[in-house]
């Protein structure tokens, strides 16, 4: 390939995001009860935490910041935002309450 055929798709490049493929996988990682679970959208809510977890929405969910080890009761039908990669699964993990 010339030079000219190189800058050119470079070029054609520059500026944009790189293509996004299914190989790279969920970007979102949730820690329930030690097992880490992958997620694919930007919130998630106590009931699909609990159904992850494999238990019913009504014995609850409870919230466990692993920085701090500050635990609270998530409400029914509430919703989390989460954060992209698996560094938000180490922080943060759910279990059963």
């Amino acid at each position: 390939m010339s030079d000219a055929a190189d800058n050119s798709e470079k070029d054609n490049h520059a500026g944009k995001d790189p293509p996004k493929s299914e190989a790279t996988g969920p970007p979102y990682f949730v820690n329930i009860e030690g097992t880490q679970h992958e997620w694919d959208e930007p919130t998630i809510s106590a009931s699909e935490i609990a159904d992850l977890g494999g238990w019913e929405p009504e014995l609850g969910v409870i919230e466990i910041d692993l920085r701090t080890n500050e635990t609270r009761t998530l409400e029914t039908g509430e919703e989390l935002e989460l954060r992209p990669g698996k560094g938000f699964a180490k922080k943060i993990k759910w279990k059963r309450g």
